[in-house]
């Protein structure tokens, strides 16, 4: 009796979703050159490493031929780095939850978020043992109760992540209400709750919709039913999630840069506004800011003088609309350390 041909790795479609998970730690790195180090680029990646490792086990232990004991090994490698892939995005939310929640509010969020991850850590617990027991029996007859099992999985999954969105957009629109009535900062928020609202809509799709279909398996991670070749193509949509997130985090830093930016800009704005009123008060320095072509300064001298002793000086108004006492027109006559002669200056303002 011939044995069965193992099929070629690149052939299937494990192979390639394993490559997406490779290709989108490289993406990761370069945000990474881009931003920062932080905890929040760093879930794309960890889920970009676990779905790669887990994809790539799965072809070692449901397609090649290899002996039961590192098989089991295998598949329970590959749960467990399911879970860490399909769980672990739902953490993005989490670590920006964990910030901006206070007193209530987050001790609700983080006992129900948890609490569901309890629950989806133990239902993974039981899928890993029923697959186990399965391969080393050599059978199938626990795929029902496995189908099964990942039904409350998914639909967890998608649970978990309703309930980060609600806490999110709440939260968000609170932000959004009080920057628009200081006008500030309405536009960070505003993009902020639609990038949570995408993130919401994809990943609810996901989870659900792999809750429906999964329960559609007939054999164990084989896409040999129209069901189970939908369920493959959601999946795929799941590996090209951290996409999103990469896009979100440069794209908020974008938004946060362009804020801080514009803020800087009003302040500087602000300060020379400032700066110039204080100017204005200054003695005549403001005079340049009014309609005034020329300014007639005619000194009248009182004390037995000549006519041709009063002067009229016509004096264009400099950019600064600063005088030099030096030389202004002051006349005066001094004897015995008295002023026997008195100045008087009449101001007289021409328009333009």
């Amino acid at each position: 009796m011939s044995t069965p041909t193992v099929p070629v790795y690149f052939e299937e479609s494990w192979a390639i979703l394993s490559s997406i998970g490779l290709t989108n730690v490289l993406f990761g790195l370069m945000v990474i050159g881009i931003t920062s180090l932080s905890p929040v680029s760093l879930v794309p990646i960890v889920v970009s490493v676990a779905g790669s490792l887990a994809n790539g086990l799965c072809y070692y232990a449901f397609y090649a031929d290899y002996p039961k004991t590192g098989t089991v090994i295998a598949a329970a490698i590959a749960d467990v780095s399911w879970l860490i892939q399909e769980a672990g995005l739902s953490f993005y939310s989490y670590l920006i939850l964990t910030r901006v929640l206070q007193n209530r509010s987050r001790v609700i969020f983080m006992c129900l978020f948890w609490t569901i991850m309890a629950v989806l850590l133990t239902i993974r617990i039981f899928i890993l043992a029923s697959r186990a027991k399965d391969i080393l029996d050599g059978s199938t007859n626990r795929q029902n109760t496995i189908d099964h099992l990942h039904v409350g999985y998914f639909s967890s999954i998608a649970l978990v992540e309703c309930i980060s969105a609600f806490f999110l957009l709440r939260k968000f629109a609170s932000a959004r209400r009080t920057s628009i009535e200081a006008s500030s900062t309405s536009g960070l928020f505003s993009y902020l709750m639609r990038s949570t609202e995408i993130r919401l809509a994809t990943l609810a799709v996901i989870g659900f919709s792999r809750a429906i279909t999964y329960s559609f398996q007939t054999t164990a991670q084989s896409a040999t039913t129209t069901a189970s070749q939908l369920d493959r193509f959601v999946y795929t949509l799941e590996c090209m999630f951290p996409v999103m997130l990469f896009i979100d985090i440069l794209a908020s830093k974008l938004v946060v840069t362009n804020h801080i930016h514009e803020s800087s800009s009003q302040s500087r704005s602000r300060n020379l506004n400032n700066a110039s009123s204080r100017k204005q008060n200054n003695g005549l320095s403001g005079i340049s800011m009014y309609p005034i072509s020329h300014v007639e300064t005619r000194v009248d001298a009182q004390g037995g003088m000549s006519s041709s002793q009063e002067r009229i000086f016509q004096s264009t108004v400099s950019q600064a609309g600063t005088h030099n006492s030096n030389e202004e027109s002051q006349e005066f006559q001094q004897k015995d350390g008295v002023i026997t002669k008195t100045v008087e200056f009449d101001f007289h303002d021409s328009a333009a």
